[in-house]
């Protein structure tokens, strides 16, 4: 996979993301911060590192695999591994301007 080809497939990523949300913040995970890194390895397996707004967050569970599922179903992507970490603990700083407005924040 070249370069051009990983950043195509960065985009579907990301717009994938973008259809996640933490259901207690109505902004997605990649807008709100929580995505900390995205890795797209040469034979297309994608490694998503992100964080929750909290450890007790109600979809610990369920929101990985959602994940996980959205990813998978990209054209082109071989297997996709959500890891959840939590340092550097999220905090509302992490925010993109948009989700920042979308709260009333700015």
């Amino acid at each position: 996979m070249n370069p051009a080809e990983k950043q195509l497939l960065e985009l579907k990523v990301i717009d994938a993301l973008q259809t996640c949300y933490d259901p207690e913040i109505p902004v997605n995970i990649y807008e709100l911060g929580l995505v900390y890194g995205i890795e797209i390895s040469d034979s297309a397996d994608v490694r998503i590192q992100m964080t929750l707004t909290a450890p007790a967050c109600p979809v610990a569970g369920s929101l990985p695999v959602e994940i996980e599922s959205k990813i998978s179903a990209i054209e082109g992507v071989k297997s996709a591994q959500v890891e959840i970490v939590w340092d550097p603990p999220w905090n509302p700083g992490r925010m993109s301007e948009s989700a920042k407005l979308q709260l009333g924040m700015i």
